[in-house]
């Protein structure tokens, strides 16, 4: 058996809560790890789900994070995910995604884990979600909206 590491940065905890769908993440994946610097920003002094693992980084961040100039919640992710040879990221910045490319890391979005969750038998349709998302404030372009569309065989 495989094992994998999936790390998680902020956003996509954060719209999975607003949208009533934030078990579906353990559903996707049963241990999800996030640095200390995402869990305050998503739970603050709430208690963490126990299947997600607080992990604070060992090393300070490379220069390379640094340089990115991203938020402080991705920055650490990143860290962590680099740390712990993650097998995967979650996370939906543009730039965000474009760093972890170029380390070799492979990252999915909100939208990859509805897609996901489709394909396992989770949701019957994303559609409804992404629509949920979007006005829980979700950005997304027209261009990458339809591609998920026609991924999950519900483009019109």
């Amino acid at each position: 058996m495989i094992h994998r590491l999936w790390v998680s940065n902020s956003s996509p905890l954060i719209i999975f809560q607003r949208i009533g769908r934030f078990n579906m993440l353990e559903q996707i994946h049963d241990q999800w790890f996030i640095p200390s610097a995402v869990r305050q920003e998503v739970f603050g002094s709430n208690v963490v789900p126990a299947w997600i693992t607080e992990q604070p980084l060992s090393q300070p961040l490379a220069a390379h994070i640094l340089a990115a100039r991203l938020g402080a919640g991705e920055s650490a992710a990143i860290a962590l995910a680099v740390e712990m040879q993650a097998t995967r990221i979650l996370l939906d910045d543009l730039p965000a995604r474009r760093l972890v490319q170029a380390l070799n890391i492979p990252a999915m979005g909100s939208l990859g884990i509805l897609l996901l969750a489709k394909e396992q038998g989770l949701i019957p349709a994303i559609r409804p979600l992404i629509e949920a998302m979007q006005q829980a404030d979700f950005r997304v372009s027209e261009s990458v909206l339809l591609k998920i569309l026609v991924a999950a065989g519900e483009a019109v």
